[in-house]
């Protein structure tokens, strides 16, 4: 299969539910200047676009036992209507990075197609890739020649039992398999990502930290968010960024990353091991972990992401409750300068913190977005 860079005809029957409607939108003041800007100064250069909502796991933290209803075939983007979107993103709205998403990106069969379309495009464009990995020991090297920069594997334990427990599925060894692969590839830096679950995971997070730290990947725990499809996120049973790096000190010393954050979500710490009986630490910097703390300590301050999901809505917030069509517009034959100011009007109404105005998931008016996270795409 070759990937079009043209113009895609308009196809019929999307299958999913309709975004906000164009005419709901508030208008943008006159004047402003070109990028992805919102009402509080932010400006989105971060793409995450999600190819599938599918997915061949079902952690707890994202996915019912039974799994979801998947989107029609017709109703999720095309490749071509890929690799338009992103030309819209980067060469008219400044996007500087892009990260392609799910559900799981691997069961996309026609991935390596796309992301070869995206480095043609765009030949110096950061492109990386959220996946479990599970399948990726065959399809790193396909991705790494096709045109991918890297990798983020999903990677939340590294005993059989935990790891099927949370993800009812027994596949940690062809996760590790698929890590292992990304690094031969040279898909590197190498990112994993953990979620620590009370009193199933979390005592584990420093072997995991050690486990990573050895093969040179770069650990980053994530706090559990309000994203589950079966609604049972609690503030209570969430292993807060505190209690992470408390854990960490049971054997190693967390020193501040002289590197600027750069509107990262992950704040990163230099890891040190800790002299035994001592609070002080010894010997050099073994590498790097990051701790996401989008509850605790958000940093929606400086979020600079715009999000896509398979069925072509924007998200401007990863809580929103309002989306926006830009698929529909895309197959009714909207020029690029529409579908470009589609986004923009989109992202202007980008909230202030956690789908709300202020900042707080433990705010009353905090409602849970209908979409678990694989159908929205992290």
């Amino acid at each position: 299969m070759s990937v079009q860079l043209g113009m895609p005809q308009p196809r019929e029957g999307a299958g999913s539910a309709p975004g906000l409607p164009a005419s709901s939108l508030p208008l943008r003041p006159a004047g402003m200047p070109a990028g992805l800007l919102d009402r509080y100064g932010r400006r989105a250069t971060d793409m995450r676009l999600s190819l599938t909502d599918k997915c061949n796991l079902r952690c707890t933290y994202c996915m019912p036992a039974e799994g979801l209803e998947w989107l029609a075939k017709q109703a999720v983007m095309s490749a071509e209507e890929i690799v338009r979107i992103v030309r819209i993103g980067v060469d008219m709205l400044g996007v500087r990075e892009l990260r392609l998403t799910g559900g799981e990106p691997l069961v996309r069969a026609d991935l390596l197609d796309i992301i070869s379309a995206l480095r043609q495009a765009h030949p110096q464009l950061p492109i990386s890739m959220t996946t479990n990995a599970v399948g990726l020991d065959k399809k790193a090297a396909g991705l790494k020649a096709a045109g991918l920069s890297r990798i983020n594997v999903s990677l939340d334990s590294l005993h059989e039992e935990t790891f099927a427990k949370l993800t009812r599925r027994p596949f940690l060894d062809k996760v590790l398999a698929g890590v292992d692969a990304a690094w031969a590839a040279g898909l590197g830096p190498v990112k994993l990502n953990a979620v620590l679950m009370r009193g199933i995971n979390d005592a584990e997070s420093p072997a995991l930290l050690a486990w990573a730290l050895d093969r040179g990947y770069e650990l980053r725990f994530i706090e559990q968010m309000p994203l589950d499809a079966d609604h049972g996120w609690t503030r209570r049973n969430m292993i807060t960024a505190a209690e992470i790096r408390e854990l960490l000190s049971i054997d190693y010393v967390l020193g501040a990353d002289p590197r600027d954050r750069d509107g990262a979500p992950a704040e990163r710490f230099e890891v040190r091991r800790r002299v035994p009986g001592s609070a002080a630490a010894g010997g050099p910097v073994l590498g790097t972990v990051g701790i996401i703390a989008s509850v605790t300590e958000p940093f929606c301050s400086d979020c600079r992401r715009t999000r896509i999901t398979a069925e072509g809505k924007i998200m401007s917030c990863l809580f929103s409750r309002e989306e926006v069509d830009l698929l529909g517009l895309l197959r009714e034959g909207a020029t690029d300068q529409q579908l470009a100011e589609r986004w923009q009007d989109a992202m202007w109404i980008k909230p202030k913190a956690h789908g709300m105005d202020h900042v707080g998931l433990d705010a009353p008016d905090f409602v849970q977005p209908d979409r678990s996270m694989s159908a929205i795409g992290g």
